[in-house]
This record gives C-alpha cells, structure tokens and sequence, in this order.
C-alpha cells in the first residue's frame, strides 16, 4: 500500500468537507467576497500566510536552491519584503477606502479611482495573466503525485484543481479562510517540523557546505545563476498589489487587523525564506542528477524520512499547493463576475445572481487553470509569467495613485500600456535574463513610471499654457 498517497487523498477530503460545511454560511455575494468584512488579526494572518505559502514558496523555491543556491532566499524573502509595505502603508489605506465605499475587488477600487477604462483594462489583462499563477500551483500539485505514485502528473494536476475548486466554489473567502487554518498548520507541522531530521540525514549545515563548495556560487547569498535580489522588481511590488491579497485585506474588521495581521505575515514569509532553498541544496547532494528539478523536494522527502514523516511532509506542500491556488481561485472568480460581468455584461443582476455568477466562474477558472496546467513545464516559469505582469501593470496605478492626486485616467492607462509593452518586448527579445543588467520587470516598471510620469509633465504644460493665455486675453 501506498501509504503517502492515502495520506494525500484523505487530506483532499478533509479538505473538501470542510469547505463544504463552511460553505452552507455564505448565503450573500459579501460573504462570498470579503467574509463579510469581519476577520481579525489571527485569521488575516492564516489566511495570508496560507495562500502565499504556495507552489513557488516550496517547490519554485527548493527548485531554485537546488539549480542555484542560498540565493533563491530571494524567491520568498522578496514577498515578505513587499508584505511588509502592505502591512504598515498600503494595506491599511486601502481597507479604509473599501469600507467606506463597500468596494470588494480590486477592480472596484480601480473604477472609484480611475473610472471604467481603467478596471476594465486590468481586469481583463490580469485574469488571462492570473490563470497562469493558478497553472503554477496546479502543476506543482502533479509533481507531488508524480513523486509519490510515480504515475502521470497531469492525473495530480486533475484532481487537486477538482479539490481546491469543489471546496471554494461552495464558500468563497469565507470557506477558504477556515480551510485555509487547517492547511497552515498542516503547512508548518509536516515541513518545518521535518527540516531538523532532513538536515540530520546530511550531516547538518557544515556537511552541506563542504558537500556543495566545488559549486560555484552556491552559498552566494545575493546572485547566482537565474536567483538572486533582483526578485525584488517583480515579486516584491506584485506581493503589495496583488488582488487575491487585497481582498483578503478589504475582509479586515480595522486598520489594526491590518497592520498585525499582514506584518505577522511578513515576518513569518522572511524567517520561512531560508528553508526551501536550504532543502533544495540538500537535494542537491542526495540526488544530484534529478532530470526535473521541480521534483527536488518531493524527491528529498521520500529519500531522507521514514514513510510516515515523508507522508506528512508531501500533505504538507500539497497543503501550501492548494491554499495557493485557492486564492488565486478567488481573486478569478470574484474579479470575472464582479468586474466583468456585473459591471458590463449585467449592471442590474441581483445579489444572488452575482454570487451565483461567481461561483460558476470559479469552476470555469479552475477548468481553465487545469487545461493550462497541463500544457506548462515549469512550476517558476509560470509563476514568473504572473508576478511581472502583475508588478508592472497595478504598480502606478494602485500604490503611486494611493498617495497622489496627480496619477488620474490617462496617467493609469499609460502606465498599464507602457508597462505591460515593455515587459513584453523584452521577454519576447531577451529572454527572462533581460537586458543591460535589467529583468523584464525592472525595464516595464520603468517604463510605467515613466509614461506617467510623461502625461502628468504634459499635462502641467497644457495647464501652463492655458493659464498663460488667460492671462492675456
């Protein structure tokens, strides 16, 4: 008997009875959407710390370690970096806006700051874009059931997007925050409670380095190969701006529950960082020709532990794989029947035909994730596709718009068009390296700033000149 295996379709179970259950609460779209606006510090910690503990937090990043070394803490530490601005500036000005004006998605926000254009824009260009992220979870769910069965991976990818998308579509936020407690600690229990017995199997961190020094800039802590500090032109802003996030910020019950709750988040993201890479080197010496470096950690697990512990530590990033994607489950849904449809297609629908239009947007997207999942090959790749796309196109927008009066419509949409063009033409001709030192995503932020920053200069001139006219006459 495949003892990882029952453990993982038992956890699924569970999974899926629980968001059922919770589900039968959610009678209304903002139960559905913002949880009713009730979560305090320890839930928007859960929830949080859950959906960004995901595919690229485990895998991606014990992928990087393996492939590149300390400086995949980069992949992780960029994303506490970035919740911490969240925590302290953006997250608790935005919430205050969203109470005030009962927004609940980010494009809701986008429409009261900028107008139709402007959300209808985002809206569009990040839920293509989004589905990739969801892909990126999806996959990483196949290569745990590769690794454990041995079997197709696409067979995982199946059944964990019927797992993530069954329990979300019956509750919503309001079923993903309680689940998502559950895979938390399932989270931290399985993989942080196993990484003392896997670094003993290595001989510990002084075996480890002399095991790894002939590699060159392994134990780099700032570059190395693919990784290193740059993540934080891509990652860094799209953890501030990311819509499946702010709207678990716009759930809070106050500003306090912000602050505490996004900063604990942090806090626990930067401690967190350093593990996955450090297993992924460990993976390194004990098996050291993986054809597919994705499988590093599952394949780590199943060669160091004993069969329970390796049952426990595979539920564990299979757990962190499934919050992940439910949160990008919610912000797809929410965002195609709340921005999209009730705003173009159907501005009169009812409340309850909204929540019923977002929960079979759910089931579309995660029909549609599953379909990408399968054609993708790499957990990173994907990932990577998101989070810049994600950086470059919400950056002016949502965090220079919140602090100044000067970003209006037309500074936005420059800024979206620039951005996005630019990040695409130099992935398109340069690859994901970039060029002149500079990643896709540092060249389309700058090209974003500096498009608005153009309307707004044209704009004063115009301004100038009239008054100077008026002057005149």
């Amino acid at each position: 008997m495949n003892i990882p295996l029952v453990v993982l379709l038992i956890y699924a179970a569970v999974l899926m009875g629980v968001g059922l259950i919770v589900g039968r609460r959610v009678q209304t779209s903002s139960d559905f959407f913002v949880a009713g606006r009730r979560l305090g510090p320890g839930l928007i910690f859960t929830t949080l710390l859950a959906a960004n503990i995901g595919a690229g937090s485990t895998m991606g990043a014990a992928k990087l370690g393996y492939s590149d070394g300390l400086s995949g803490w980069w992949w992780v530490g960029s994303a506490g970096l970035g919740s911490l601005v969240l925590a302290f500036w953006v997250g608790p000005a935005l919430r205050g806006v969203a109470a005030r004006h009962d927004l609940r998605t980010v494009g809701d926000y986008l429409e009261h700051r900028y107008g139709p254009q402007v959300r209808g824009m985002i809206s569009v260009l990040l839920w293509a874009g989004g589905l990739s992220l969801l892909a990126g979870q999806l996959v990483a769910m196949g290569v745990v059931v590769e690794a454990v069965t041995g079997i197709d991976p696409r067979v995982g990818t199946i059944v964990g997007g019927i797992v993530v998308t069954v329990y979300f579509t019956a509750g919503g936020l309001l079923a993903s925050v309680w689940v998502n407690a559950v895979q938390l600690a399932v989270l931290m229990v399985g993989l942080l409670g196993t990484f003392p017995v896997i670094l003993g199997t290595v001989g510990g961190l002084a075996s480890l380095r002399e095991a790894t020094r002939h590699i060159d800039d392994f134990w780099n802590f700032w570059q190395a190969g693919d990784s290193g500090w740059f993540y934080l032109a891509s990652i860094g802003p799209s953890f501030i701006v990311s819509p499946g996030i702010l709207q678990r910020v716009y759930a809070a019950r106050d500003d306090r529950a912000v602050r505490i709750g996004v900063g604990l988040n942090a806090v626990a993201l930067l401690v967190f960082a350093a593990a996955p890479p450090l297993l992924g080197m460990m993976a390194r010496v004990v098996a050291p020709d993986l054809e597919n470096p994705d499988q590093a950690l599952p394949i780590l697990l199943l060669e160091t532990l004993p069969v329970l512990l390796s049952a426990g530590a595979l539920a564990a990033i299979f757990s962190a794989e499934v919050s992940s994607a439910d949160a990008m489950l919610f912000w797809l849904s929410t965002s195609l029947s709340k921005d999209l449809y009730a705003r173009f297609v159907r501005p009169e629908a009812t409340d309850a035909q909204v929540l019923s239009a977002a929960r079979w947007a759910a089931v579309a997207a995660g029909g549609a994730g599953i379909a990408i999942a399968i054609l993708s090959t790499s957990i990173v790749a994907a990932l990577s596709i998101f989070y810049d796309l994600l950086a470059v196109s919400l950056f002016v927008p949502l965090i220079v718009g919140l602090y100044t009066r000067h970003i209006r419509t037309r500074e936005a949409l420059a800024s979206i068009v620039a951005g996005v063009g630019a990040l695409s033409l130099v992935r398109l001709t340069a690859g994901a390296a970039g060029m002149l030192g500079l990643t896709p995503a540092m060249w389309g932020l700058g090209a974003a700033g500096a498009a608005a920053a153009y309307v707004v200069a044209t704009r004063s001139v115009a301004a100038s000149t009239t008054r100077e006219r008026s002057t005149r006459d």
